[in-house]
């Protein structure tokens, strides 16, 4: 039997459990730490682009996704002070021809349950928070907060923008403050009746921008407000947000965003902050993947799908390492059990076996340095076109027909990245050795 990696994955989000589960199907003893104490998704709505619905289809979840997900029909942008609609672009079945695959809006809770429960039991572990790593001649080391360890091949660190793993790697990064924070939260919809349930709607105002779209059948909007403000520093996807300032900020606009805020009976508030490009990924036997490797601002909506092609890069390219240069030990120990001087045999087997170890290690550095090979300039020009695209480049003073041109360049930014398919093209895998056939 074709020997496999035993992986940790450090952080239980979304980006976490992607790569456990593609690392998974392909065979591999995969364990999730996450430092909470039970695993949960906070948060609200989020956008799954068709080059993140496609990987998450082929991993058997088409059927989940079409239940709990909703693929708007069409996004509009409309005027801040009348409400009146500038101009729609369709989306649905049109998007579905163009890019291959649906365009999702769905809570993240609803994702992150669906990709845990499509995992083994017992591969996440709750309440261990990673304190340091260290590799060894077997692999890693991960020492938890409260004394507990564990051991692995591989470490892949997808704990977010306030990564340990990555400030290991990389040490400390400078992020840069945008000068503004987004306001989140979810309304259902039967408060607004006015607003439709099928369709992504923006807002641009002289100093503000409301994006509303649905989740969950339908029965539920999604809205983020991002707003200016130089004083409201705090990156955190958790902290409460000000209902009083949320209504101050949007007073004076159309009816329907005031009934939308009216409605409002939480919010959560994070500051948005900007990192330049990681240079490098991976060391030895320890990666990055999603926010950790790559944090963005949220303006294309590509978080959660650049993680997820992430994991799918990753899980091809270690499938490298296993069977296909570790025949060594095998055939050591074969010939230390049918030798009449066990002593002899014994070091044989032992340098053999030193020496495959050394083979192994060699052979999973590679394919990580394969999969950054693949993905960073990717997440890069991603990470990077973020900075001013999306509703960013709409202005309140545009009339329909000026709405119509900035709204085709704004689909034409992203329709290479919905395109991708992180999968096509990927770099051939080695043949694998003759012993590693069962």
């Amino acid at each position: 039997m074709v020997p496999k990696l035993r992986i940790a994955v450090v952080g239980g989000g979304i980006g976490g459990l992607a790569a456990a589960l593609a690392l998974t199907r392909k065979g591999h003893e995969v364990r999730v730490y996450e430092q909470a104490p039970e695993l949960r998704e906070a948060g609200v709505g989020m956008h799954l682009g068709p080059n993140g619905s496609r990987l998450l289809e082929r991993w058997g979840l088409g059927e989940r996704l079409r239940a709990l997900g909703v693929r708007p029909a069409g996004m509009e942008v409309r005027d801040w002070s009348h409400g009146g609609t500038l101009v729609r672009q369709p989306m649905g079945e049109e998007w579905l021809a163009e890019f291959g695959a649906p365009y999702y809006t769905i809570h993240r809770a609803d994702l992150h349950t669906m990709l845990a429960e499509s995992l083994p039991s017992g591969t996440v572990r709750a309440g261990h928070r990673l304190e340091r790593f260290t590799e060894t001649e077997d692999g890693v080391r991960l020492e938890f907060a409260g004394g507990s360890t564990a051991g692995a091949d591989v470490l892949i660190g997808a704990d977010g923008a306030h990564s340990v793993v990555r400030r290991t790697l990389a040490g400390p990064d400078t992020a840069v403050f945008s000068g503004q924070s987004a306001f989140r939260g979810v309304v259902a919809r039967d408060q607004v009746p006015g607003l439709p349930g099928d369709t992504l709607l923006v807002w641009a105002g002289p100093d503000a921008r409301m994006l509303v779209y649905p989740v969950r059948g339908g029965r539920f909007l999604t809205f983020v407000a991002v707003v200016p403000d130089p004083h409201w520093r705090l990156e955190s996807w958790s902290a409460p947000g000000d209902l009083d300032e949320l209504a101050a900020r949007f007073d004076g606009w159309n009816t329907d965003v005031k009934s939308l805020v009216a409605a409002v009976r939480e919010s959560r508030r994070w500051a948005l902050y900007d990192r330049e490009p990681l240079a490098r990924w991976s060391e030895g036997a320890v990666t990055l993947l999603g926010d950790a490797a790559h944090p963005m601002l949220p303006h294309h909506g590509q978080g959660v799908s650049q993680a997820v092609e992430d994991a799918a890069v990753l899980a091809h390219c270690l499938d490298a390492t296993t069977g296909r240069d570790s025949s060594a030990a095998a055939s050591a120990s074969a010939s230390a059990s049918s030798a009449s001087a066990a002593s002899a045999a014994s070091a044989f087997a032992a340098s053999a076996a030193s020496a495959s170890a050394s083979a192994a290690r060699r052979a999973i550095a590679a394919a990580l340095d394969t999969y950054e090979d693949v993905r960073r300039p990717h997440t890069t020009r991603v990470q990077l076109g973020s900075r001013g695209g999306g509703s960013q480049r709409l202005r309140p003073d545009e009339d329909g027909a000026e709405s119509t041109g900035t709204m085709s360049s704004l689909v034409e930014d992203v329709s290479w990245i919905q395109r991708h398919d992180a999968e096509a093209g990927l770099p051939p895998l080695p043949p694998p050795s003759p012993s590693a056939n069962p």
